[in-house]
């Protein structure tokens, strides 16, 4: 007796590919609208919103320079989007102010901008043309005037103008040398002069002259004068460390 014959189940009906197009069209468009959607909104909040706008612009550092004048000279204007700044332009015109050292400029999102100031410290007082006195920073800047000059700047004695002295390395070693001296000795100084960056000379309230020389080496020759001083010399020089010499 011959087995039955297997019936197979007629094959299903392929789905018609042309069915999927027209939706996978429609979200490939809609996921476009809505990324530009997005990317318009950002552009907008970024560039034409007052939501990420300069309202507010802190400055810290200052003692000198007044705080209006930094925000003059900055321009920065409130209610300009904050992504249109250029940090860089603005610390440039800041740097402009003769009392600032360095400036660091940053945006603190959503609406603030940071004004940070660095301002020069005078180191020495310089006889002023017209009266008074010129107090410089180490560059050889005038950071202030005064009337009478403050006991903790020493008298930096020169013939040329005040005006050139910016940049001069007379004066930068001047001031240098001023940073190294021991404690008692830099608060006896009454005047400094400095022929060359390596001739630096200091003149005592009690009107001892120390011949220190240029940068360096100040360890030894601290330990040379605190010896020498003692002997109640009128001159001293430690200049070379090893072959110092007192008069």
């Amino acid at each position: 007796m011959s087995s039955p014959a297997r019936v197979s189940p007629p094959p299903r009906a392929a789905r018609p590919r042309g069915r999927r197009g027209p939706r996978r069209s429609w979200r490939v468009a809609f996921a476009v609208l809505a990324l530009a959607a997005v990317v318009g909104g950002a552009a907008w909040a970024l560039l034409g919103s007052r939501l990420l706008a300069v309202r507010s612009v802190v400055i810290t550092g200052t003692h000198l320079v007044p705080n209006a004048e930094v925000l003059e000279v900055a321009g920065v204007r409130l209610g300009t989007p904050l992504i249109r700044l250029n940090t860089s332009q603005i610390a440039a015109r800041v740097s402009a102010i003769a009392q600032v050292q360095s400036v660091h400029v940053t945006k603190s999102w959503p609406d603030r901008v940071i004004i940070a100031v660095r301002e020069r410290t005078p180191s020495l007082a310089v006889t002023a043309a017209g009266g008074g006195f010129d107090l410089v920073d180490p560059d050889g800047v005038t950071v202030l005037w005064a009337a009478h000059r403050p006991s903790r700047l020493p008298l930096y004695l020169t013939t040329a103008p005040v005006a050139s002295l910016r940049g001069d390395p007379d004066v930068a070693a001047a001031a240098a040398v001023l940073g190294e001296l021991p404690a008692q000795v830099r608060r006896s100084v009454a005047s400094i002069t400095a022929s060359t960056p390596d001739q630096v000379t200091l003149q005592l309230s009690s009107g001892v002259t120390i011949l220190w020389g240029g940068v360096g080496d100040a360890s030894e020759k601290a330990k040379e004068l605190a010896v020498l001083m003692p002997t109640h010399a009128r001159y001293y020089d430690v200049s070379a460390p090893g072959t110092a010499m007192t008069n």
